[in-house]
């Protein structure tokens, strides 16, 4: 025992990586046979959304180098997922939370496309997965099992006949809401409508249940998290969300981590500078109000705004963030909900900077071996990369089994007031 100790305390006197320090070569072993053996799956990658908005939707030239292009570089492609160990990922299907009706449904199926067109590009490197199982042979035959993950509420139109559709073309998760309140549950970032989740809330998770789709419950209210946890027979997970180490409303409160084990599921971190420094998130808020002041006193010139705000940003640089700070919110989370509801949801192409190390998707393995510095065990590692995940998804599945009489949902929203 007093040998452990010592050990223990001096994995713990080790300082952390810094941003391009080498990974020890028998961490980077013990790494590697940890990754081989159960895959890395990551919650949440927005490059659909960036290859929309910023590249005309193509899906040429992601086999390496994206980070080097000249206009809107990219934080994955394919040479750096297989650097990053990536066994397993959930690529979101973003649309704007504004959007509603029709509309919603139409942008979701081309962001499908997107996925689609990229996993088809790749076939060396991407396969579609739509259950567990898939997951694990395709990780080991050497290639990233591909799932979908739709990400808000809204992008069902309000139909069931959709959210059914989407389960079909292979989402296997739905986040409840985007920063919007939607007309059936509110939202983290939004003025609340139904204390959670309305009745016609309810019966999408039910439904959502009944196919087998992982209710997701990043972004959503506090309140809402509450109910979902109440009202679902399958587990949940949080596909990126953070911990109450910070109190930005995008993280989860420790009373909801503490549910978790009763429920089953698994919160998957995410590495938004806003979300795990509160240093940060007040940057950002000042950030935010001297552009906003910038603009209205030089409502001419936008020019001298981008301007104005470059010097701000070098006045006041944005505090530090780092690998070390993602795992303070993974332990936290263990602390209050065990290390069976851990797991990892980067938000990479998401988001507009990272923290320190963690600058793409071929930077995990510097996570784990933080980790390790703290005293991690392989059997604990696995469970945060992958084997969490699975679980829930395995329990997703057997609950669509166990409800495979119950009819399908064909209820209509309230007629607005």
């Amino acid at each position: 025992m007093r040998t452990a100790l010592l050990m223990a305390a001096l994995l713990m006197s080790t300082p952390a990586l810094a941003q391009g320090q080498p990974i020890d070569p028998a961490v980077k072993a013990r790494i590697d046979r940890i990754l081989k053996k159960t895959p890395l799956i990551d919650g949440h990658n927005d490059i659909a959304e960036q290859l929309s908005e910023s590249h005309e939707s193509s899906v040429a030239n992601l086999a390496s180098g994206t980070d080097k292009w000249a206009k809107d570089p990219l934080m994955t492609d394919m040479a750096r997922l297989h650097a990053g160990r990536v066994g397993g990922q959930f690529w979101s299907v973003y649309i704007d939370g504004t959007i509603t009706g029709d509309e919603a449904i139409r942008k979701t199926i081309e962001q499908i496309d997107i996925v689609d067109r990229m996993i088809a590009a790749y076939p060396g490197d991407l396969e579609r997965a739509l259950t567990a199982d898939d997951i694990v042979r395709i990780h080991k035959a050497g290639k990233v099992a591909s799932l979908i993950g739709i990400e808000g509420g809204r992008q069902i139109g309000g139909s069931f006949a959709a959210l059914r559709q989407f389960y079909r073309l292979g989402a296997r998760y739905m986040t409840l809401t985007h920063n919007q309140t939607t007309e059936w549950a509110d939202s983290a970032t939004d003025d609340p409508k139904y204390d959670g989740l309305s009745p016609f809330g309810v019966k999408v998770v039910q439904e959502m249940n009944r196919l087998g789709m992982l209710v997701d419950i990043s972004h959503v209210a506090p309140t809402t998290m509450r109910d979902v946890l109440e009202v679902s027979r399958a587990p949940v997970i949080f596909s990126h969300s953070s911990t109450g180490l910070v109190g930005h409303p995008r993280n989860v409160p420790d009373d909801v981590l503490a549910l978790l084990p009763k429920n089953g599921g698994v919160v998957m971190i995410n590495f938004v500078p806003d979300f795990i420094s509160k240093d940060v998130w007040a940057w950002n808020g000042e950030r935010n109000a001297e552009q906003a002041r910038l603009k209205n006193v030089n409502r001419a010139s936008s020019k001298a705004v981008e301007d104005g705000l470059k010097a701000w940003d070098l006045a006041h640089p944005r505090p530090k963030t780092d690998v070390a700070t993602v795992a303070d919110h993974i332990e936290h989370a263990v602390k209050l909900a065990g290390h069976d509801h851990v797991g990892l949801g980067g938000d990479f192409d998401g988001i507009p900077y990272t923290p320190d190390g963690l600058t793409g998707v071929e930077t995990y393995p510097l996570l784990f071996a933080e980790l390790i510095r703290r005293g991690w065990t392989d059997a604990d590692l696995a469970k945060l990369a992958g084997g969490n995940v699975l679980r829930a998804l395995r329990g997703a599945e057997a609950t669509a089994t166990a409800m495979r009489d119950v009819a399908p949902a064909m209820d209509k929203l309230p007629p607005k007031p």
